[in-house]
């Protein structure tokens, strides 16, 4: 039996919390974030019926990084790292042979290096696998809405480890490619590096507004608190797909655009009958790519430290998307918001984007003022 854990920590403080204590629901946020600070790591769950389709079997455990996304920036990143570390140890006592950093764990610092150099486990942020998965929901999701390749790209939070490689990937397949980030030095290195592959033009952007307005396909991985982008940023007619956890996409863009498709990035079936034991906010039996990377990787008794750091490489998104294959790790039927993606909301989106088109090309009909006077 093969043995592997995943680091999570809570999202929200409240929600995610709740689902574990439902008292807390009645405490104010600040003091239950306070409460979480003071917590030590524990193993919440253990993970159970894990089977390859090549008759390999493993089984985990959930560890719980008792901090809040503001926290895992606002404190000494000493602090940080030793918060992590405690679970790494918790991990490798419970026999885990790999330990894969889940949502702002695999981000804060140098992308988990200084953590494996402190565990005797392998260490993986499972960033190699989301790249992949992420790729293949918005690819699937343009053919869908007819869509046609190349079409216009926009990558927010490109500049990152899953970012630039998701634009290196799809470099080929724009027609325009835009990068958003912060940091202008690095946009313009990656810009740089890209445009040789590029089937279009490469293009940089410190907006997010900006960036994405005219994009058909746009993938958002930042590691932003909040959310970073709008309803009225996204073009009738487009998929955004959602990397980021904590989210990117503000909720209003549910309740404000039915032209366009938010699909939640990165959900994987894993083989078997898998029992989490913990609920973590998805349907039973799926899971996030970065961890299912984890499984994959214990179940072809892989303990390597296999996606470190701040660059994804493209090979190792081609090997762990084989890995994935073989063992019998699909991608999952889109969700958007918590809710599954229908047949209907997707012939609705491409429906009602085409009458935002229509109503947008029409002149303004002429006030009787005007025609009085024509």
């Amino acid at each position: 039996m093969e043995k592997f854990a995943f680091m999570i920590h809570p999202l929200d403080a409240k929600r995610d919390t709740s689902r574990k204590w439902p008292w807390v629901r009645h405490i104010p946020r600040p003091v239950v974030e306070w409460g979480i600070s003071k917590l030590k790591p524990w193993a919440v769950s253990h993970i159970t019926g894990l089977r390859s389709i090549t008759g390999a079997e493993a089984e985990g455990w959930f560890i719980v990084c008792p901090l809040v996304p503001n926290q895992f920036f606002s404190l000494p990143i000493k602090t940080v790292y030793d918060r992590i570390t405690q679970c790494g140890r918790i991990a490798a006592d419970l026999g885990a042979k790999i330990i894969g950093l889940g949502a702002l764990t695999s981000v804060v610092g140098d992308g988990g290096i200084t953590i494996a150099s402190r565990l005797g486990i392998a260490v993986t942020t499972g960033n190699s696998y989301t790249v992949a998965v992420a790729i293949d929901e918005t690819l699937s999701m343009a053919r869908r809405l007819q869509i046609g390749l190349p079409a216009e790209v926009a990558i927010v939070g490109a500049t990152g480890s899953i970012g630039s490689t998701c634009a290196e990937i799809l470099a080929s397949q724009s027609s325009v490619l835009t990068l958003v980030g912060r940091n202008v030095p690095n946009l313009e290195s990656l810009a740089a590096r890209l445009r040789p592959m590029a089937a279009g033009s490469v293009v940089v952007s410190t907006e997010v507004a900006s960036g994405i307005r005219n994009a058909d396909l746009v993938i958002t991985v930042t590691s932003a608190v909040d959310t970073v982008v709008d309803p009225s940023d996204i073009k009738p007619g487009a998929v955004v797909c959602d990397v980021a956890r904590p989210r990117d996409v503000s909720r209003r863009v549910r309740e404000q655009r039915d032209d366009v498709l938010v699909i939640e990035g990165g959900m994987v079936q894993p083989p078997g009958e898998v029992d989490f034991g913990f609920d973590f906010g998805y349907p039973p039996g799926l899971c996030l790519a970065c961890m299912a990377e984890t499984m994959i990787l214990a179940l072809d008794g892989r303990y390597e430290s296999f996606t470190l750091g701040k660059k994804v490489d493209v090979e190792q998104v081609r090997t762990i998307t084989g890995l994935a294959s073989k063992h019998g790790f699909r991608v999952a039927n889109p969700r958007s918001f918590e809710q599954p993606v229908t047949d209907d909301q997707i012939d609705a989106v491409r429906e009602n984007a085409r009458k935002h088109r229509s109503a947008r090309s029409c002149p303004e009909p002429a006030s009787s003022a005007q025609a009085a006077t024509a």
